[in-house]
């Protein structure tokens, strides 16, 4: 399969669930078990077409590499058992290691809460040539932190910064940062994998059930289901106040994790395809140097 055909059908997979616009967004309008086509029983033909996904993709990520011109940023965000790492360890499977960085953010250590929101992710944006891949991000700002809104005391910030417009401020500042990474070559991509309550209940229970998946699981993740609703609203105002056309969200159904592996890899297949990499064009003056090296080894005894 020609990779000019991957990239046209990685476009039309990856774009019904692309938000480059906020403004009337629904979150309720994703269907989370949604597979636009694909039927539970076609995973060997959606397990080949990540496949073909991965080859194109570890193709662009080298000529990526090689041009050294832009860089690639892919944030997840979502609810607990969504499928993040597996999303991330599927999709980024044939991708060279040395060319790509995950970066996942916990709960801020002191020194993190000593400095702005925006620190700690800032010192892990990829470098040029490079995917760089957040497993959580500044986005828990308007998130957990939202929905729990007591965290704000331990950021040791000015009481006079602590207003009903704080969530606004940090949106703008959010939206600021990205069109500046934007402006610097580095392309921004956000996954928001969207579970649904019901799938999210069977799969902490396989955790509980599984010894093997025990240490998946976690207390604090159920407590923190009892907030479902607020987590609801919470990624559907960030995703309307940040989805910009240069930093766009993609809305991923996630209650098929085979089916999320295709759309994320599609997503990403078509950031870096419409920045037409090419490996960089060798001078007159190099290809000389060339051939008097390659002639100095064919004299070699």
């Amino acid at each position: 399969m020609k990779e000019s055909e991957v990239v046209s059908a990685a476009r039309e997979l990856s774009q019904p669930f692309c938000v480059t616009e906020g403004a009337g967004f629904r979150l309720r309008d994703v269907d989370p078990g949604d597979t636009r086509g694909f039927s539970s029983g076609e995973k060997a033909r959606a397990r080949e077409a990540l496949e073909i996904g991965r080859e194109a993709l570890a193709s662009m990520q080298e000529r990526l590499y090689a041009q050294d011109r832009w860089s690639l940023l892919v944030v997840f965000q979502a609810m607990d058992a969504a499928g993040k790492d597996s999303a991330i360890k599927h999709v980024m499977s044939g991708v060279n290691p040395q060319g790509c960085e995950v970066a996942s953010f916990k709960a801020p250590s002191s020194e993190e809460l000593d400095h702005d929101f925006l620190w700690r992710c800032q010192k892990r944006v990829p470098a040029r040539g490079h995917i760089g891949i957040f497993n959580r991000s500044y986005y828990e700002e308007v998130l957990v932190v939202r929905v729990h809104s007591e965290m704000l005391e331990s950021q040791k910030l000015p009481e006079s910064k602590i207003d009903k417009g704080i969530w606004r401020q940090r949106y703008e500042d959010i939206r600021n940062y990205e069109r500046y990474l934007s402006n610097n070559g580095t392309v921004v991509r956000k996954m928001f994998l969207h579970v649904s309550r019901k799938e999210q209940k069977a799969r902490f229970l396989a955790r509980l059930e599984n010894p093997e998946k025990n240490w998946k699981f976690s207390v604090d993740d159920v407590r923190e289901r009892g907030y479902w609703r607020q987590y609801m609203g919470a990624y559907e105002d960030a995703i309307r106040a940040t989805a910009t056309p240069e930093a766009p969200w993609y809305v991923v159904p996630a209650d098929n994790k085979w089916f999320t592996h295709i759309v994320v890899g599609s997503a990403m297949i078509d950031a870096l395809a419409s920045l037409d990499l090419k490996y960089p064009r060798v001078t007159a003056s190099r290809l000389k140097d060339f051939a008097a090296a390659k002639k100095a080894l064919l004299a070699e005894k």
